[in-house]
């Protein structure tokens, strides 16, 4: 059997060439080379997950593993002296960088690192990056968190990637966790898609609403003096609105004198829309223009009748031509077939 061992500055490695097996502190491990490998690996995270979601990943993850290095130190070794002694060379040796836990206080709970040279911020440097990482801070409050037995976060005071000698962490009893975060940004990024469903449905409602001011109840010149409205489906509030300032706006230009308004289409008649069609009629005799109703079924006169509306007093046909002859009528004027 090949193996090789080494003790380096107090960390064990060993190599079992024929089983193509590398233990560190006893455990298995694997290399990677920083600027290619690890790189593509955290490249390809970003790329899946986005980069926000790649920052928690990777602070979670952090965590986590901060989480398991102390419980495995805390079997082997027991004290927490002791451990924090430990640490620093082990680290160092696993080639994370350069590590001195430069403040302990198991009174208060707090810490304070510093770490020059890490993986991380060797990868970071790979991917031509100028904003701290995550998963560094984040596994050493998983390491404070297992150690004072709380839940301990951290705040980056200094940043060697911005230019700083070293990254200095912070680390201090917070409600903050991995999980809560995670939880913050699924609701950041519901709120975010949310409000983007809202600003396109907004933005759809508008566009909808012009095509429909466009298309419904057109005014439409038969002849001079003569218009003709077609009210066409149901109404409320904004389409009868709508209809009515269009109409008004548009009989001085017209110089109107009759306006025919055509019910055949008319849906979903109810105490509203005949309340409209009242107001309507009054609004457009004001400015001087006789209505006209065109198309009333059975039912809708039925409606008008036992409602007592008062547009039963207003000209009605069953026909849109025998209204238009009812108007050229009342100005004195006649169609006549033309002689060749």
């Amino acid at each position: 059997m090949t193996r090789d061992h080494k003790d380096i500055n107090g960390s064990f490695f060993e190599w079992d060439l024929d089983n193509g097996d590398i233990y560190f502190e006893n455990d298995e491990v694997v290399l990677f080379w920083v600027n290619t490998a690890f790189k593509t690996l955290f490249d390809s995270i970003e790329e899946i997950a986005g980069s926000d979601e790649a920052k928690l990943v990777l602070e979670t993850a952090g965590y986590r593993t901060g989480k398991i290095v102390y419980g495995f130190y805390k079997e082997s070794i027991g004290k927490v002296e002791d451990i924090l002694k430990k640490l620093p060379n082990m680290y160092l040796t696993a080639g994370w960088g350069k590590t001195h836990i430069e403040q302990v206080c198991l009174s208060e709970n707090k810490a304070r690192i510093t770490v020059r040279n890490g993986w991380e911020y060797k990868v970071n440097v790979a991917q031509k990056k100028n904003e701290e990482g995550t998963f560094l801070p984040g596994h050493w409050a998983g390491v404070f968190s297992g150690l004072f037995n709380d839940t301990v976060w951290y705040k980056v005071t200094k940043s060697q990637i911005k230019g700083e000698e070293y990254s200095e962490y912070e680390f201090f009893p917070s409600s903050m966790t991995p999980s809560l975060n995670v939880n913050t940004l699924i609701q950041k990024k519901k709120k975010a898609a949310q409000e983007e469903l809202e600003k396109v449905t907004r933005e759809r409602t508008e566009f909808l609403s012009d095509i429909i001011k466009e298309i419904s109840s057109p005014i439409i010149p038969v002849m001079e003096s003569i218009l003709v409205i077609p009210m066409v489906g149901r109404y409320n509030d904004l389409r009868a609105e709508e209809l009515l300032n269009r109409t008004l706006l548009n009989l001085p230009r017209y110089k109107a004198t009759h306006l025919i308004v055509d019910l055949t289409s008319l849906k979903g008649v109810d105490d509203y829309t005949l309340d409209f069609i009242d107001k309507f009629v009054q609004a457009t005799s004001i400015l001087g223009t006789k209505c006209i109703l065109v198309g009333i079924s059975p039912e809708l006169s039925i409606q008008i009748t036992q409602r007592g509306h008062r547009i039963n007093k207003v000209p009605c046909f069953s026909t849109l031509q025998q209204s238009v002859m009812h108007a050229l009528d009342e100005l004195g004027l006649e169609l006549t077939k033309k002689e060749h």
